[in-house]
């Protein structure tokens, strides 16, 4: 494929995106990683916040608290102040009903890209406050998205398949990808593909080229895991998107940006918990938009 730039950036101009994703309290993902990471790629960030975690659902012992009943008049509000968005970045959803209120975006910023991360799960395994009726209404959110961003646990809840498992052959990532793009994505970013040979790849596909002409992005594997890489990869690839920077060379930025942060984040205590620390890292996407 072609790398193709989605958004025109004026220099002048800060654009506004709004993150539909949760608010962890103590954890760096979801909103506590979109609106640092990218408020550093020069975007002015509205946050709509699907719901209240005290912390991520990788801890054993956290609160939950589902903020559906409160979005339609939080939205109610931003168009009778005539907000304008450039943007809708949606990840983490509280429930199924929530779908509807980032197609109310769609439908009242018709010219805001479409940014989806189908936050679901990871591993093979579904995170905790997922149901079926939500799984199955996220996937609505994949025909007309700009990108699409899932990892291999969530490509395959979409597309109805076994969780395969890390390691895809070439042809099985084709074929992956061909299925998504098949539900509607005009462009998509297949994440973490791992053949255990210390390289984690991402790829990268549009609908008019297909997985034939897909663009393979490679990265170092560093030698341990922690929570909310995703996050932080689909913030930062939003934000380079969002500077001007083509959707291949986004990807790539944000899986460096992901790999500087976790290098970092191995020497702060609980990491492996707590989540990715890209404090240090975030003047790597203010170079972006940098004069």
């Amino acid at each position: 494929m072609d790398d193709v730039i989605l958004y025109d950036r004026d220099p002048h101009y800060i654009p506004r995106v709004a993150a539909v994703h949760d608010m962890c309290g103590y954890g760096n993902c979801s909103l506590t990683a979109a609106i640092p990471i990218l408020s550093a790629a020069g975007c002015d960030v509205c946050p709509v916040p699907t719901a209240l975690f005290s912390a991520h659902t990788r801890y054993s012992v956290f609160t939950f608290h589902d903020t559906t009943e409160i979005l339609d008049g939080y939205l109610d509000a931003w168009r009778k102040e005539n907000v304008d968005l450039d943007g809708v970045y949606s990840g983490f959803l509280g429930s199924a009903e929530q779908v509807a209120i980032i197609k109310r975006l769609y439908s009242q910023y018709p010219h805001a890209l479409r940014l989806v991360d189908p936050v679901m799960g990871d591993g093979g395994e579904i995170y905790a406050t997922y149901t079926p009726e939500l799984c199955e209404a996220m996937g609505t959110l994949v025909d007309g998205a700009d990108v699409l961003m899932p990892n291999l646990t969530e490509a395959s809840i979409l597309t109805k398949r076994t969780y395969p498992g890390r390691d895809l052959s070439d042809a099985e990532v084709d074929d992956m990808i061909d299925a998504l793009l098949d539900l509607g994505a005009k462009n998509v970013v297949l994440k973490g593909i791992d053949h255990d040979d210390g390289t984690i790849r991402n790829y990268v596909a549009s609908a008019d080229s297909g997985a034939s002409g897909k663009q393979e992005l490679a990265h170092s594997k560093l030698p341990f895991m922690t929570h909310g890489t995703g996050d932080a990869f689909a913030s930062a690839l939003c934000g380079a998107l969002m500077a001007g920077r083509p959707l291949a060379e986004s990807a790539h930025i944000a899986g460096e940006f992901v790999r500087h942060a976790m290098e970092n984040t191995q020497y702060q205590p609980h990491h492996d918990e707590r989540g990715v620390s890209f404090e240090l890292n975030l003047d790597e996407l203010t170079q972006l938009v940098r004069h």
